[in-house]
């Protein structure tokens, strides 16, 4: 079994909206609704799990009526790890060990069938899945604003959502972080990266962007506007 979490508790704070950038409006719908719809139709995933805020749960909950594969609500953490970690422990009951879990965020609503395909494939193989981007720049470590070192482009790739896991390894690399290390996760893959789990990388997707500014947002309004 695959159960998916999508993310949704940010604030979004750099779109300067008076509503967190995941419950806007284009084309008629809230973007959220994008990447849910995608979800729901792929065959790869079972259960899908919303970590959100209480008062937006009205709003998701007709996004999903009706939907066979909605496992429900999740509370919203502190932290984005922690958000993460809340809608691990929500999942207990529903997956076991060796399970599948893959972790989204609302704002990337163009996430493809076939990225959540590939990743769903790959998890049968190792401990978690990352779609990841070449890095097409030259790239450099700089510390106090001084370049102090060349990094070998080859061997550095910029990382994407969704990210998939095997439950029960991914659960305790989260637990293993508590209480303190975990505040200082920015990213869903690290606990495994730290935990040693094995990472399988897939290509990622250009089109599959974040929605973190205005003009984030107008780009996916050109997407789905035409």
């Amino acid at each position: 079994m695959i159960a998916a979490i999508i993310l949704s508790g940010g604030s979004g704070t750099r779109m300067g909206s008076d509503i967190p950038k995941q419950y806007l409006e284009v084309s008629g719908k809230p973007i959220i609704a994008y990447s849910i719809e995608t979800i729901e139709k792929s065959s790869d995933v079972d259960k899908i799990l919303i970590v959100c805020a209480e008062e937006y749960r009205e709003l998701i909950g007709k996004i999903m009526t009706g939907s066979p594969k909605f496992a429900g609500f999740a509370s919203s953490g502190e932290t984005r790890q922690l958000s993460v970690l809340s809608g691990l422990n929500a999942l207990k009951e529903v997956l076991g060990d060796d399970d599948g879990v893959i972790i989204h965020d609302a704002a990337r609503p163009l996430v493809s069938g076939e990225t959540i395909k590939k990743i769903a494939e790959e998890l049968k193989y190792c401990d978690a899945v990352l779609p990841v981007l070449p890095m097409k720049d030259t790239v450099y470590e700089v510390e106090n604003g001084m370049v102090v070192s060349n990094l070998e482009r080859s061997r550095i790739a910029a990382g994407q959502a969704p990210e998939g896991f095997r439950f029960g390894p991914y659960l305790k690399a989260n637990e293993d972080l508590l209480p303190d290390a975990i505040m200082k996760i920015s990213g869903s893959m690290q606990p495994a990266v730290m935990a040693g789990m094995k990472i399988k990388t897939i290509p990622g997707d250009e089109n599959n962007f974040k929605i973190t500014t205005p003009a984030d947002l107008t780009r996916f309004e050109e997407v789905t506007c035409g």
